[in-house]
């Protein structure tokens, strides 16, 4: 995938408008629109920017080889959360949650 189609999923994925990432990074909307499609190409700098604010990294964004899933704002206080918890509640909170979805 070209790098402003993913990135502009990977923005539309985290429902953040082009204005808020702006906002976020400092990189111009003109800008990054230019890259969404396709007409412009970022320093890997300004991608670095772009790919962090959105809950990501460039590691992430080029792996190819497997499907990339991005975390919610939910999805990630829940992992900061349960990163906080002692080993007893963590496998307490796990045994709950997996007998939730039964």
């Amino acid at each position: 995938m070209e790098v402003g189609k993913k990135l502009k999923k990977l923005r539309e994925n985290n429902n953040m408008t082009i204005y808020r990432l702006t906002q976020i990074t400092g990189v111009s909307g003109h800008h990054i629109k230019g890259i969404e499609d396709g007409e412009r190409q970022p320093t890997i700098e300004t991608l670095k920017r772009l790919v962090s604010a959105l809950g990501s990294s460039l590691a992430d964004f080029f792996n190819e080889d497997t499907e990339c899933y991005y975390l919610t704002e939910n999805e990630k206080k829940l992992i900061e959360n349960f990163r906080r918890l002692d080993s007893k509640k963590a496998d307490t909170l796990l045994t709950l949650s997996g007998q939730m979805y039964k």
